[in-house]
């Protein structure tokens, strides 16, 4: 009884935190065999970026205009798709908005 009970627990462990690791590393593993030049990334540091070119073990990524970093390609996290990339781009970081600050005036003006 104790025995199928070890089993059973060792067979839990196994299908709830080993198998669900392999696809994470074989998804990984597929993401960076397919980095092509242009695809844009973030890597494991949250760096956002363009693939500028790979050359087996490195990546190097334009992160601005004329700016590359030389990256591990294992340090690449995930693939990012063509609509994520630009809904990060605002020139507006710090979510001050301009058209909010105008409003907020016309209504303290109004009172």
């Amino acid at each position: 009884m104790e025995l199928i009970i070890l089993l059973v627990l060792m067979g839990g462990l196994y299908a709830f935190m080993i198998v669900p690791q392999q696809r994470r590393m074989r998804a990984h593993q597929e993401l960076i065999r397919s980095l092509r030049e242009g695809d844009v990334v973030v890597t494991n540091s949250g760096i956002h970026g363009a693939v500028a070119e790979v050359e087996g073990q490195v990546v190097w990524l334009e992160v601005a205009p004329e700016v590359e970093l030389k990256i591990a390609i294992g340090s690449i996290a995930e693939r990012l798709e063509e609509g994520d990339a630009e809904e990060g781009d605002d020139d507006d970081a710090d979510g001050d908005d301009e058209d909010d600050d105008t409003d907020e005036m016309a209504d303290a003006d109004a009172e």
